[in-house]
């Protein structure tokens, strides 16, 4: 749900008067003045949003139409994941080879979280994964603050493509800024060229443009000779993998510190 200027005073009254009419629908009366008060409370969000809580509550309740049955369906709609999935996606930015699209809340949750995963406890660290992230969003959505979803990025650059483009399917991400990420880690959209890149990991035949066939002749000859490389040159790739690793888990941690301190800040 994007962030938007609280609504007009026409607004507000438009609403109050759906409100009532909602009401109307599921057998309750209310106040001018009510409507009005719930109307108000629910100004600072998106109009198209609240009017489309108020149809699913004339669809979903049976009883009375309150102010917390109208939030709980504008809050669902801002685009945070529930709590197992956002946990399956912060439990996947453990493999440091996947790109990983999260929220400040998961990347904050994971970060209370991460002393009990790296014991051992992955139940414990669940559930204490949980208790923040629902503390978190609960904070946020009081605050009507937008979901903002950024990218962990992984060290495959295959699956960087894959999770970069899912995202933008999504609506995670725009696809503007999507294709600033793929421009950004030097991967370009899948053309006839880019599918003939992947032939070389997936086997899939694909022709690419004459300009890029001598392109790929010098990665075919880098990828044999990374397979011919002796056991000494592989521990070198190693140590060099592992100085990366860390040097991105130093920036992930940052990244944590700086999303705490402007918490904190507001």
């Amino acid at each position: 749900m994007s962030s938007c200027e609280r609504m007009t005073s026409d607004q507000i009254a438009q609403l109050a008067l759906a409100i009532t009419a909602t009401a109307e629908v599921l057998g309750q009366t209310l106040t001018a003045d009510a409507a009005e008060m719930m109307a108000d409370d629910l100004s600072e969000y998106p109009v198209p949003v609240v009017a489309s809580a108020l149809k699913s509550c004339r669809r979903e309740l049976s009883g009375k139409l309150t102010l917390a049955a109208i939030l709980q369906r504008v809050q669902a709609a801002d685009g945070r994941p529930g709590k197992d999935e956002a946990w399956a996606i912060a439990i996947a930015t453990s493999d440091e080879f996947e790109t990983v699209v999260l929220t400040d809340e998961i990347q904050l949750a994971l970060a209370a979280a991460k002393p009990v995963l790296d014991a051992g406890d992955k139940i414990g660290a669940r559930m204490a994964f949980i208790s923040a992230y629902e503390r978190l969003v609960s904070q946020a959505r009081e605050e009507a603050k937008p979901v903002n979803w950024h990218v962990s990025v992984g060290f495959d650059a295959s699956r960087r493509i894959q999770a970069i483009t899912k995202a933008m399917q999504m609506q995670r991400i725009p696809q503007e800024r999507g294709q600033k990420y793929l421009a950004d880690l030097s991967v370009e959209p899948i053309t006839e060229d880019g599918r003939a890149l992947a032939g070389l990991i997936t086997g899939t035949v694909a022709r690419p443009a004459p300009k890029l066939r001598e392109k790929l002749g010098m990665v075919k000859k880098s990828m044999l000779k990374m397979r011919a490389a002796n056991a000494e040159k592989l521990d070198e790739m190693r140590i060099e993998a592992a100085s990366e690793l860390a040097d991105r888990r130093a920036l992930l941690m940052r990244q944590v510190r700086e999303l705490e301190a402007r918490r904190a800040a507001q």
